[in-house]
């Protein structure tokens, strides 16, 4: 259905949305096999932006193509390879294109992808782009002053770091953010405190909190989120669990424990849904919904 993940949270009902990343290639069939998936187990999915600072195919065609594919897309974009003309210029491409849902970030540093010697933009942040969207839509202007001859109406997201302060998800709240994905949550009671401060700022009633979670595959996958990803605390018990189990049952383990995971954070005051990651394993979605309880839900 048209506009389904503005639909589902304004309906109260759990969200969910996952997430694919475009191909290193320009095939459009890469995108609907990616997505397609999907199709009826979530609201939304997010086209990545460049994951990790690597060259891919845009997300503004990339979602394009997956709305053709009959999948509701969330168009990533961030502000590390483009300055505020290009950013506008393609927020205002996403609207013409029937994209109805944008999520806007800072983005990874070049540095940590395939192109080092790229050079970084950021000539605005997250925040600021998230301005300029609310600005455009809502009063149909862009960020020169100059009035636009018609105005976009995307529903507007942003990321949210679910172990620093409540105080920087206010900003985007205030900058106009309508829902935000957080980054990978494992350690739900440590979540929940963040989440409770999130609720004493009243940031629940004024932005869908959408909780990030992710199968954990392989040992190996264990040790990089826990050493490498900014933001990810991998709780002992977690580890434990997963390194308890035989080599060629850690996969499943981890499922499990993601299943696991979403039902606890569900169950949490002020969580509107939950953001499933799961790279290069999309495909392995529905499998974790069903074992939550959550199969055919959407």
């Amino acid at each position: 259905m048209p506009d389904a993940l503005r639909s589902r949270l304004a309906s109260g009902q759990a969200v969910v949305t996952a997430e694919i990343g475009p191909p290193r290639g320009a095939d459009p069939a890469a995108i609907g096999a990616a997505a397609g998936p999907l199709r009826g187990w979530v609201d939304a999915v997010n086209v990545t932006d460049g994951p990790g600072g690597s060259a891919r195919m845009s997300s503004l065609a990339a979602s394009a193509l997956a709305l053709a594919a009959g999948v509701e897309p969330v168009m990533q974009l961030t502000c590390r390879d483009r300055n505020r003309i290009a950013l506008q210029a393609d927020l205002l491409g996403a609207a013409a294109l029937g994209i109805r849902n944008v999520l806007l970030m800072t983005g990874d540093h070049p540095r940590s992808g395939d192109h080092p010697q790229a050079r970084p933009v950021f000539d605005l942040d997250g925040v600021q782009l998230v301005q300029a969207a609310r600005g455009m839509r809502d009063h149909g202007r862009l960020l020169s002053g100059r009035a636009l001859a018609s105005a976009p109406d995307w529903l507007i997201g942003a990321v949210a770091d679910p172990f620093a302060p409540a105080a920087r998800l206010a900003a985007k709240v205030a900058a106009g953010a309508e829902f935000v994905q957080t980054q990978y949550v494992f350690d739900v009671p440590r979540f929940a405190r963040w989440l409770a401060e999130a609720r004493d700022l009243g940031l629940d009633q004024r932005c869908a909190i959408l909780a990030g979670v992710g199968p954990v595959r392989s040992i190996r996958a264990l040790e990089h989120l826990a050493a490498s990803v900014p933001g990810v605390r991998i709780p002992a018990t977690l580890a434990r669990r997963l390194r308890g189990v035989p080599a060629g049952q850690v996969a499943a383990e981890g499922l499990r424990i993601c299943a696991d995971t979403i039902q606890q954070l569900l169950q949490l005051p002020g969580v509107r849904g939950i953001h499933l990651m799961a790279p290069g394993f999309a495909h392995g979605v529905p499998e974790i919904l069903d074992l939550a309880g959550m199969a055919h839900a959407h």
